[in-house]
């Protein structure tokens, strides 16, 4: 008891010995690290932040019962999927928006396909179609076709949105400690704030809003476009064809994550509880999560800067994170609250926060040292960015063609995502292998909402156990 007092000098994997009160703290700070990413999808999205915050929770606990209660990872919004919400719903509109919805359900999905091929033929095997030449460019096009609609939210008002932009750079360059690992939850509070003292923000929505509500609309679950007469199976299997693909990004993105999970606590999570049963989790909880109407989720990086930080290495603690989130999210005028916020301060957030999602697929390749001499990965991946940018900024903003009798638009990332696995796959000279025991060589690490040093630092290179600087 008196050796593990001073939290942060050595491991703990059992928090209860740290008795009560720090145990709720630790799970208060979770939460106060996944809080600031997770509410921020639903609002560039137009999705509810109550289901949100609900199924942050339910998904993080579902993770935690399929992965043995044996990973300290929390589930919270992934913004790989904001690509596909807005080109299927560009302007948020509640109907197009459980379209996109189903799209992602269905991704969610085939995280079950990926966990059942590396039950059945290993891991080496199956990465060798998702190499960082594959992966890096499509993360690079994501972030990219997002960038037009983060300057329109800043133009609304370009003075919030170079506030909330001035604020992430400070704190996350020059902060210490909290200051630098929560830069865009600090950006929101510091604008709003500021906003709501020039009267930018409307306080009568926030009045109106009740104390305690239930956070699941049924008109606003996928359930309704099947009960209510409104289904148009045309716009859902463009949906779902449009979204799916992003899924091999995510995919990828959640290996990564749970390597640099593997590596921060110092148990190799790759063999036990196994991938197999991290992606079941994660994929389940996605699909559960969207068929609700809530964001897609995923495993967050901002709390395995916060593992690292305290070395408090409990999955408790993180359970307990997901209880206070499943609470929080029956308070609606706390989603009012949040709802309230300008747009051009979602605005400049944003555009730092795509900018850095298109940083991270440059990383990708760069870490992974793809050889760009070889003819076949500049084919690759110049197919992917002139294929999901093109496409997206063509004057139809998508691909479309015809499959038996129905009209079907395929998103520029969805087009360039499938051309470029076929592609690796049937050209010559793969030099891609990946180590089960080592595969941090995926590269993949989407969690930017905290800023690029903590990307940088929770990332770990080719097995290396240190934690980065």
């Amino acid at each position: 008891m008196e050796k593990i007092k001073n939290i942060g000098e050595e491991a703990i994997y059992d928090a209860r010995v740290l008795g009560k009160g720090r145990f709720v703290v630790l799970g208060l700070q979770h939460l106060f690290a996944m809080f600031g990413a997770t509410v921020l999808v639903p609002l560039l999205t137009g999705l509810s932040i109550s289901t949100t915050l609900l199924f942050a929770g339910l998904g993080t606990l579902l993770f935690h019962f399929l992965s043995k209660n044996k990973v300290p990872a929390f589930l919270g919004s992934s913004f790989a999927f904001l690509a596909g919400y807005m080109s299927i719903a560009p302007n948020k509109e509640p109907e197009l928006l459980l379209y996109a919805c189903f799209g992602v359900a269905c991704a969610g999905l085939m995280y079950l396909v990926l966990a059942f091929l590396f039950q059945a033929f290993g891991a080496n095997r199956v990465m060798r179609f998702f190499p960082p030449v594959v992966t890096g460019p499509i993360i690079i096009a994501i972030g990219l076709n997002l960038s037009k609609s983060a300057v329109e939210n800043c133009s609304s008002n370009w003075g919030l949105a170079l506030l909330a932009i001035c604020v992430v750079i400070f704190c996350n360059i020059f902060g210490k400690g909290m200051v630098k690992i929560i830069p865009i939850l600090l950006g929101v509070l510091i604008s709003y704030s500021f906003a709501a003292v020039l009267g930018f923000v409307p306080f009568d929505s926030i009045n109106e809003a009740p104390i305690f509500g239930f956070p699941i609309d049924y008109h606003r679950t996928v359930f309704s476009l099947f009960t209510e007469g409104k289904l148009d199976p045309a716009l859902l299997l463009s949906s779902s064809l449009t979204i799916i693909p992003i899924s091999f990004a995510t995919m990828m993105e959640h290996i990564g994550d749970i390597s640099a999970i593997s590596s921060t606590v110092g148990i190799n999570y790759l063999e036990d509880p196994g991938l197999h049963r991290t992606l079941l989790g994660d994929g389940l909880a996605t699909t559960l999560a969207s068929l609700f109407g809530a964001p897609a989720n995923t495993t967050y990086g901002e709390n395995t800067g916060v593992l690292s930080l305290t070395k408090v290495y409990d999955p408790r603690v993180i359970r307990l994170a997901a209880c206070f989130a499943v609470l929080l999210s029956f308070c609606p005028k706390f989603s009012a609250v949040i709802e309230a916020m300008p747009q051009a301060i979602i605005g400049g957030i944003s555009l730092v926060l795509y900018g850095m999602i298109s940083a991270v697929g440059v990383r990708n390749v760069v870490e992974t040292k793809v050889d760009f001499s070889k003819s076949r990965n500049i084919i690759v991946a110049a197919m992917i960015l002139v294929l999901s940018i093109g496409i997206n900024y063509s004057s139809e903003g998508a691909l479309h063609f015809q499959l038996f009798g129905i009209q079907i638009a395929f998103s520029g990332i969805a087009t360039g995502s499938l051309v470029g696995i076929l592609l690796n796959a049937i050209l010559p000279d793969k030099d891609y292998e990946f180590a089960e025991n080592k595969p941090n060589d995926t590269g993949v690490d989407l969690q930017i909402s905290q800023g690029s040093s903590l990307l940088f630092e929770i990332a770990t290179k080719y097995g290396d156990k240190e934690k980065k600087d």
